[in-house]
């Protein structure tokens, strides 16, 4: 197979320039596709060429299939990149990339369809001896059908739209009574949201933790893993600290779990960057929960404790070479901690707070990575996600990896809007994060908008500093000293010294 010379990447922001990165050291160009919003973007300036797909709204740029396609024709490209997001795991768009003559860097558009809906993927991955939550096997919508099961299953329990993700269509139910409002809301969702309103019923696991291992196949039946990441702290459903490994997994349930994660991958024919999630209970017991078809947004703490691109692997098992190492060359190198920054703000239930990036300091420093696609002076748009970047921490340790976290913290300055940095300090100070005790509910269960907010200097600090003022100035300015020291609050970070 011809080596690939010219890529599109068919995304926008930190991935873009993530992927144009590892391909520029390759020695492949790359062309930029943006969206009337994004003409001044990084992703758009870096890369050799680009072209302008649409208006801002993405289901008129970076979701226009036809769009992307004739972009990659009139530029004379070889291949797709999806990047995540966007079209990354839409199987049409697979097979339009490939019917085109063009590679899709990525897996099958048949693995993306198999395990892009959650019940055919169980059904197939049932044949490999993968654990599965218990539940139902197939798709229901009828509710007086489904409310048997949940009672066979016993509560609580979990409805799941089939055709989804990101928490939509998905209800908790703790007992019958509220068993058919809470199926009737998650069908209506489901259906709004993804045009499909089948849904699942399984047992609900009440402390899960969300485990993920990331896979890779080539397009000669080989398949490893890359061991696992730690995902637990959430909200709304969705991630927001990663790191690698999990504190929690013994030698023994990481091999058990990286085994079935390779099986889901067999199940299906998988080659390429796959990510297998599961759900550990506090027995350690861990149940197959979803096959992520496309490169994670938390890819980079796998590259920190393996030392491996992703992105140029993705590239070389599309151009058909095999994976250059098996299960056993693979071992972890320290520990890794990735936060994602949010142009949200966590006091007001985490609302997206778009504005103008007016100071924008990156942090610096051994071991810290930032993968964003913004600068100084430049607007979040509010057309797309209001992930402004991703600060990933690696040392030899889990703590020293904290603590290098937090520093990198301080070190970040943003000011114009509302970030989630000071939520995401305070979870690197939590007892429960540091202890490694945590799960999903972690927000839930420890996090209050008021941890955020200023607090006054005490007392014995305004008296400390007026003596430090009489020491300086002598004893006839201690009345006005005293007066003068202000009621000072904390600066915008060490507020969140907790």
């Amino acid at each position: 197979m011809p080596k690939i010379k010219k890529i599109v990447v068919a995304n926008r922001g930190e991935i873009a320039l993530r992927v144009m990165r590892s391909a520029r050291e390759m020695g492949i160009e790359t062309v930029a596709v943006y969206s009337e919003a994004d003409r001044g973007s990084l992703h758009v300036r870096y890369a050799d060429e680009a072209v302008c797909i649409g208006p801002p709204p993405s289901s008129e740029s970076y979701l226009q299939i036809d769009k992307i396609i004739d972009a990659a024709l009139q530029t004379k490209a070889d291949a797709i990149h999806p990047g995540y997001g966007f079209l990354s795991e839409n199987e049409d768009f697979a097979s339009r990339v490939e019917a085109e003559g063009l590679l899709f860097i990525g897996p099958s558009a048949g693995a993306i369809e198999l395990m892009g809906s959650k019940l055919a993927a169980k059904a197939a991955v049932a044949k490999f001896n993968v654990p599965l939550v218990p539940g139902t096997s197939e798709p229901i919508t009828n509710v007086v059908k489904a409310k048997k099961i949940a009672a066979e299953i016993g509560y609580p329990i979990l409805i799941k739209a089939s055709a989804g993700g990101g928490g939509k269509g998905m209800r908790v139910v703790d007992d019958e009574t509220s068993f058919q409002e809470q199926m009737e809301r998650a069908v209506s969702e489901a259906t709004s949201a993804f045009g499909d309103g089948s849904v699942f019923i399984e047992k609900y696991i009440t402390k899960p933790r969300h485990i993920e291992f990331q896979i890779f196949g080539d397009k000669h039946g080989n398949v490893v893993h890359l061991f696992e990441r730690e995902c637990s702290i959430q909200r709304r459903h969705q991630k927001v600290v990663e790191e690698a490994p999990s504190s929690i997994l013994t030698p023994e349930k990481r091999e058990a779990m990286g085994q079935a994660a390779i099986n889901v991958a067999k199940a299906c024919g998988y080659y390429g960057a796959g990510t297998v999630e599961f759900i550990l209970d506090e027995d350690l017991r861990f149940y197959f929960l979803e096959m992520n078809t496309r490169l994670q947004v938390e890819h980079p703490v796998t590259e920190q404790i393996t030392g491996i691109d992703l992105v140029k692997l993705q590239i070389q098992v599309a151009e058909g070479e095999k994976l250059p190492f098996e299960q056993g060359d693979l071992k972890i190198n320290g520990h890794a901690v990735e936060i994602r920054v949010y142009a949200e703000d966590p006091s007001n239930n985490f609302l997206p707070d778009i504005g103008n990036l007016k100071t924008y300091r990156r942090p610096q420093g051994n071991g810290i990575r930032v993968d964003d696609g913004f600068e100084q002076g430049m607007d979040i748009p509010f057309y797309y996600d209001p992930m402004i970047a991703k600060l990933i921490c690696h040392a030899e340790t889990r703590s020293d990896a904290i603590e290098k976290m937090i520093r990198a913290i301080d070190e970040y300055e943003i000011t114009g809007l509302e970030t989630t940095l000071g939520f995401c300090r305070f979870v690197m100070r939590h007892d429960a994060f540091r202890s490694g005790k945590f799960d999903t509910r972690f927000v839930e269960n420890y996090f209050t908008p008021a941890v955020l907010l200023p607090t006054a200097v005490p007392e014995e600090e305004r008296i400390a500093a007026a003596l430090g003022a009489l020491l300086l100035n002598g004893r006839d300015k201690i009345s006005s000293s005293v007066q003068s020291v202000p009621q000072l609050t904390t600066s915008k970070w060490k507020k969140n010294r907790l």
